[in-house]
């Protein structure tokens, strides 16, 4: 078997699943109690943020953990939307940002908000001086993803940080679910105010994550109740979960930089393979460097995207289409629409997504069932093909 769909999720670490089953075996106390096994719970809770502030560069009391990346995004931008209306009601993201996102800056337009959705360019990358132009003095929020879950092209996240630096008014969230642990990153120095993290996309477990709030920020929660998390996040802290995420980040963190190299080196050994292969079409910037180092995106123009994916999973390899969040496999990605795709390259989108442990044996079976699976499949688009020129 082989599972390269890491980006939809990850693996957990043994250590991390052995830590939860321990602290859910042990530590059980509710961490708001006040007798001893609270906490004790408490105290597990606050070490495990100092774990990941520490890793992140930041300080613990940044940290509101949540259930994921959908509910941090929520939080970030549902929450500054509301607080700062009075200061304006513009606000800027991309045309290829995660569903999580862009469907709470749809839900804000319906409100009354006002929406600049920014175009990318051919690799889907952001052009710095095509969101200065959409600043306005109305502007109380831009949001941009780090790396995009589909593609996998890299924002300048740091270029983005600088120019809002002279803006102080304007909040800049990142969603980092997709780079965190992956790629070098620095909330403080790249001037982000706001960041969403999940834990399960770096071998932590799933229904966990956090969002990181600058000191100062504010917020309007979005749950309510007993005012845990600061008040932004009512509701009984999920402290097995949580102790796992703090423990899988740091374990993610260790060796970064060899972590990188080596999956470059896989990144391009499966590029070159794939441009091998006459009948698909490489996604994204040619230069390594501007592409996240675990995804690699390619298309099978006029092959359904999940075809392909049903027959190298009767191989076991494991990829997939889009964003496991999408609504509809069938439907175009709205990414490589974005990108200036045709709606038929935009349904035949491929996705392959790696983790540190691939090697590049790894590489090099899949790409001797993808040659297969192209093999197969090709004379059905060429009859495709025939059948609609007939009808012509």
């Amino acid at each position: 078997m082989l599972y390269l769909d890491n980006a939809a999720t990850t693996p957990p670490y043994n250590e991390v699943v052995d830590t939860i089953a321990e602290v859910m075996k042990l530590h059980y106390g509710n961490p708001s109690s006040i007798h001893g096994l609270g906490v004790q719970a408490e105290k597990l809770l606050q070490s495990a943020k100092e774990v990941i502030a520490g890793a992140l560069g930041v300080v613990p009391a940044s940290i509101i953990c949540t259930s994921g990346g959908t509910e941090s995004n929520n939080l970030a931008i549902r929450g500054a939307a509301y607080h700062y209306q009075n200061r304006g009601k513009h606000l800027i993201t991309t045309q290829i940002e995660h569903p999580s996102v862009k469907e709470v800056f749809l839900s804000l337009e319906r409100e009354g908000f006002r929406v600049t959705y920014l175009p990318v360019n051919r690799n889907g990358c952001l052009e710095v001086e095509t969101l200065r132009e959409a600043l306005c003095e109305d502007t109380i929020l831009v949001s941009v993803m780090y790396v995009n879950n589909e593609v996998g092209t890299i924002q300048p996240i740091q270029a983005i940080g600088q120019l809002l630096a002279k803006y102080p008014k304007v909040m800049f969230h990142v969603d980092a679910v997709q780079g965190i642990a992956k790629l070098p990153f620095s909330i403080k120095e790249w001037g982000i105010d706001l960041c969403s993290v999940s834990a399960h996309k770096f071998r932590g477990p799933k229904g966990v994550g956090f969002l990181y709030r600058r000191e100062g920020v504010q917020l309007r929660p979005q749950l309510v109740g007993g005012g845990q998390e600061d008040g932004l996040r009512s509701g009984t802290e999920n402290v097995p979960l949580i102790v796992g995420m703090a423990k899988a980040l740091r374990l993610s963190m260790q060796n970064l930089p060899a972590k990188l190299e080596h999956k470059y080196r896989l990144r391009r050994h499966l590029v070159d393979g794939i441009l091998t292969i006459p009948e698909l079409t490489l996604m994204g910037a040619e230069r390594h460097e501007e592409m996240a180092p675990h995804i690699v995106h390619f298309a099978f123009t006029g092959m359904k995207a999940e075809v392909v994916v049903h027959a190298l999973e009767q191989r076991q390899i494991y990829i997939s289409t889009k964003s496991a969040c999408a609504s509809d496999a069938t439907d175009p990605s709205e990414v490589m629409l974005a990108l200036g795709c045709t709606r038929e390259q935009a349904v035949s989108g491929l996705r392959v997504s790696f983790s540190d442990d691939h090697k590049i044996e790894d590489i090099d079976q899949f790409l001797l069932a993808l040659r297969e699976v192209v093999n197969e499949l090709s004379p059905m688009l060429s009859k495709s093909t025939a059948r609609k020129g007939q009808q012509k």
